[in-house]
């Protein structure tokens, strides 16, 4: 949406009184900077994204989808990669909430660095010690910028669109959806959570092919991973072609060009967001990637494989090359690594 926000303001549509919509927060733990000009935000740059089913604060909240960003330094595209939510990594220590450090799924780093006290949560508080692992894991020093996007937001923002066209790359059936959109049954015994597939009835399906997709549609097809023959790794590919089908879509005439879908879609946005744009607002974050369209997002998949321990899953590893990809991000060398090492390019992308 940032990115979409740069072809409005390149189009001279006000998004200023929106940019107070965008709920900002200091999520990455350092003070925000003083007051800078757009021109201060020059690449290379490094975004988290990470995408959060709504909680109440008295719910461990886990980040179920992770993405960063990288814009080369000349600005001019933009390469998306996934954390696995299952990844076993080394989760640093976190003062704020006397957590000691251990070894954990990645998606469990939010929660551990949320506790409050009084048996409340913070998610902000818990961005700040998931952007640490994520740090820790990929080299990165520090990224610029870190967003919280409510999976309930996306759908309001997909619904202010009118859909969105996207192209399914394998059949795929819901886990939590009936056909008609409305939620699967549960089984009774399973009210405790602690049935792995707790869902029967119908199932609403997505088959291979382009398709303009409702709100609902298109939120249940990215969220789901049982039954996938990559499980995890599926979801995280259709979760990054969402993301570049939505960027296409908000930049097309249909929105750009249509005030009262606009007006819609960037109020949407702001309540999707919780935002940390180092000190810089949405409005100057618009204004520098003002020049990338969805035709310059390059989707890349990171390749790994399931850790089974006498027959149970544990969780996820990335393969060995993982690193030497990261290393490029550090240096801001990925498309020098992606020409080298062009498996690692989603060739399915929408």
């Amino acid at each position: 949406m940032v990115v979409a926000g740069g072809a409005i303001v390149a189009q001279q549509v006000l998004v200023s009184r929106y940019a107070g919509a965008i709920e900002t927060q200091n999520l990455l733990g350092a003070p925000a900077a003083n007051a800078a000009k757009a021109s201060d935000i020059k690449g290379p740059l490094n975004i988290l994204l990470v995408g959060i089913d709504p909680r109440s604060d008295e719910q461990t909240p886990l980040s179920d989808s992770i993405i960063v960003a990288h814009i080369p330094k000349d600005m001019k595209q933009a390469y998306l990669f996934s954390v696995p939510r299952d990844l076993v990594v080394d989760i640093p220590p976190f003062e704020k909430t006397g957590f000691k450090g251990g070894r954990s799924k990645i998606n469990a780093a939010m929660g551990y660095g949320s506790a409050v006290g009084n048996g409340k949560h913070d998610v902000v508080q818990g961005f700040e010690l998931l952007a640490k692992t994520v740090g820790q894991l990929t080299g990165i020093p520090k990224f610029d910028a870190g967003a919280i996007i409510n999976f309930n937001g996306f759908k309001a923002i997909v619904e202010a669109m009118g859909g969105v066209t996207m192209t399914i790359d394998q059949n795929v059936k819901s886990e939590h959806l009936q056909p008609n959109g409305k939620p699967r049954p549960r089984l009774s015994r399973c009210a405790d959570n602690s049935c792995a597939h707790p869902y029967y009835g119908p199932q609403a399906e997505y088959k291979k092919g382009t398709y303009h997709l409702q709100a609902w549609q298109a939120l249940d097809y990215v969220r789901q991973r049982y039954g996938l023959p990559r499980g995890d790794y599926d979801r995280q590919r259709h979760q990054q072609q969402f993301i570049k089908a939505m960027a296409k879509q908000a930049l097309g005439k249909d929105v750009v060009t249509n005030p009262a879908k606009l007006d819609k879609v960037l109020k949407a946005a702001g309540k999707a967001l919780i935002f940390d744009g180092g000190g810089h607002d949405v409005v100057d974050w618009a204004f520098s990637m003002k020049n990338i369209r969805s035709d310059d997002m390059t989707l890349i998949k990171l390749p790994g494989s399931s850790i089974i321990d006498n027959g149970r899953y544990r969780g996820e590893e990335l393969d060995a090359t993982a690193k030497d990809f990261f290393a490029s991000v550090r240096q801001d060398t990925v498309q020098d690594f992606v020409f080298r090492n062009p498996e690692y390019i989603n060739n399915n992308a929408a």
